[in-house]
């Protein structure tokens, strides 16, 4: 298969994941149905998954701090079902957005160089005033 791809059994075991944990994910809509891609092979029937699609949302998924649940609401646009809201930091980067509940950080710094500064606090503080 043309270098673009990745095989179903080279995705699960550059992750550790199990068969069941990916189709647990698909059924979830953490990968979406159109990401699996069948094909005929020399030894039968494959998956693949396009590599430029897959990896970022399996790093994703492995980062997950926040319920899989919740995330499959965010990534399908839906509102999660959840009890009460909770303060959480909210951090945007190339592979999308991660939630991370000031509950369970022990730590959020600001580092430049050799420099630090601890913003936990200072984030804890904000939704005490409320």
């Amino acid at each position: 298969m043309d270098p673009i791809y990745i095989s179903k059994k080279e995705l699960l075991e550059l992750y550790g994941i199990s068969y069941g944990a990916l189709y647990r994910w698909k059924r979830m809509g953490l990968i979406p149905e159109d990401w699996f891609i069948r094909r005929s092979t020399s030894t039968g029937q494959e998956t693949f998954f396009r590599r430029e699609q897959i990896i970022p949302r399996m790093e994703l998924i492995q980062a997950r701090k926040a319920s899989l649940e919740e995330l499959a609401a965010e990534l399908n646009h839906r509102e999660p079902v959840s009890p009460a809201p909770k303060p959480a930091l909210l951090v945007q980067d190339a592979y999308g957005l991660h939630r991370y509940p000031l509950e369970d950080l022990d730590s959020v710094r600001l580092v430049l160089g050799d420099k630090q500064t601890e913003l936990l606090e200072n984030l804890k503080g904000v939704f005490q005033n409320e």
